[in-house]
């Protein structure tokens, strides 16, 4: 019988502040090990947390852009636990009170879409970090990280298998980029996944064993692990055996995961109220002021973006990142609008390709959204052929200069005069008879040959289209 994977991920999202959830500590990345804890992060005698308002700011964002409910009155709580990298003991997180509840995250699928279901979103502090390879024998701790706020989304068990769950990942890796409250480093830990997988039979009901594979800081490790760890069950349970509920780790040099500890049922970490910190209470007209400067979201740009004349697939993908969509009305702007597919094209396809060779975000290309849409204006009228267009790009990617200035320089304006490329393909005419023959014997080659001789003599400034055509009216004479 067929098994299906059903997976629930929980997403820690580092939030976007100078300073930590309960303390005036910094949040910048990169400092020495240490340098960066003060008396509340170390959990000195008689210190007291202060909970940070820009966090519960972003929290709120994130709620509004998931159609959550957002709760007016929330609580922080106590999670009990000890680890080294834990000064306190126990780390502030929320629990029977979330700030966020609900919600939903939309991802691509098979016709359409597929909406995901979101349990909660809470806020918490971070943890520190254990270094275990840089001390022989022993293990360093770095407490930088320690108190540094996340927002922990808890999807549903609504994703079936690794592509499912990455491309939910992907997604809300997306929304919390473009509404500003993280930036998604996932190389610095700022965006990182839990992964909550089990497999049953298909057509039942009932989920089985799960077991949680941690701080998954890769979409590529993630697909990897799910896709690994569903095998792994599927083969133990064929076999007669049981899943045992743990958390397990992913070696990305194997390909596999390994545990790491039983796993953990709420009540094991007792949770209690903080009596440190008093109910967190959202006053109504804070989060309508909120919403006010909510950016626009994927889905309200898209439907304009295709009613601007784009497909959806070309929307769709425009809308992945919010610095890809301004980029593209900005360029759209330049070129004029009703050149949107031109633009989403080069966009897509020439920009594209040379950003990846450059290893660069579309915020550092060379080429602005300014300087590709006046090199786009100038293909649109005529001036230039996609040909010289392609080699227009490829000087202003070099850093000489806008579309306009390439072009008079470099004498790259493309031939549209009827009556002088009528006279070139007259002489070409003449000098290839061999080649007129053939074609008007069948043989449709001799046609592109004949092409070919045109753009040769014009130095590929002719305009193709216009050359076709003269040449077929000429030929069939």
């Amino acid at each position: 019988m067929a098994w299906e994977i059903v997976v629930g991920l929980e997403t820690h999202a580092q939030l976007r502040t100078r300073s930590k959830m309960f303390s005036g500590a910094s949040t910048a990345f990169g400092a020495p090990p240490n340098a960066q804890a003060c008396a509340v992060d170390l959990a000195l005698p008689g210190v007291l947390p202060v909970a940070n308002a820009a966090a519960v700011e972003l929290a709120v964002r994130f709620g509004l852009a998931v159609g959550a409910t957002i709760q007016r009155r929330s609580v922080f709580a106590r999670k009990n636990y000890f680890y080294p990298d834990l000064p306190k003991g126990y780390q502030i997180s929320q629990y029977e009170i979330p700030i966020v509840q609900g919600g939903t995250v939309s991802i691509p699928a098979a016709g359409g879409e597929k909406s995901i279901r979101l349990t909660r979103a809470h806020l918490e502090e971070d943890a520190g970090k254990s270094l275990h390879e840089d001390f022989q024998g022993m293990t360093g701790i770095d407490l930088n990280r320690a108190g540094t706020p996340l927002l922990e989304i808890v999807s549903e068990p609504e994703l079936r298998g690794a592509k499912e769950a990455v491309a939910y990942a992907r997604a809300l890796h997306a929304l919390v980029r473009w509404i500003g409250i993280c930036d998604g480093n996932m190389q610095e830990g700022s965006f990182r996944c839990d992964a909550n997988v089990s497999v049953r039979r298909a057509g039942e009901a009932k989920l089985g064993t799960r077991c949680e594979i941690k701080n998954l800081n890769s979409f590529r490790f993630m697909e990897q692990a799910i896709e690994f760890e569903a095998r792994r069950q599927v083969a133990l349970l064929e076999d007669g055996g049981a899943v045992v509920q743990e958390t397990r780790l992913f070696d990305p040099d194997k390909g596999e995961t390994r545990p790491m500890r039983s796993k953990e049922e709420a009540h094991d970490y007792r949770y209690f109220p903080d009596p440190d910190l008093l109910p967190l209470v959202i006053a109504e007209a804070d989060v309508e002021r909120i919403r006010a400067a909510m950016p626009e979201l994927p889905p309200a740009r898209r439907e304009r973006l295709m009613a601007l004349g784009l497909p959806a697939p070309e929307a769709l993908a425009l809308v992945s990142s919010r610095e890809v969509a301004d980029y593209f009305e900005a360029c759209l702007a330049a070129a004029g609008r009703e050149h949107a597919l031109l633009c989403a094209h080069w966009i897509a396809g020439e920009l594209a390709a040379a950003l990846n060779r450059a290893d660069l975000d579309i915020a550092q290309s060379p080429v602005g959204p300014d300087a590709l849409g006046g090199l786009l204006r100038r293909l649109a009228d005529g001036t230039l052929s996609g040909k010289m267009a392609k080699e227009v790009f490829d000087v202003m990617w070099a850093g000489e200069g806008a579309a306009d200035d390439i072009i008079a320089r470099r004498g790259l304006r493309q031939i549209s005069d009827a009556g002088a490329l009528a006279r070139i393909v007259d002489e070409v005419l003449a000098k290839n008879a061999k080649q007129v023959e053939d074609y008007r014997a069948g043989k449709d080659k001799a046609f592109n040959s004949l092409v070919g001789q045109v753009m040769k003599a014009t130095q590929g400034k002719a305009n193709p289209a216009q050359v076709n055509e003269i040449l077929k009216h000429k030929l069939s004479g």
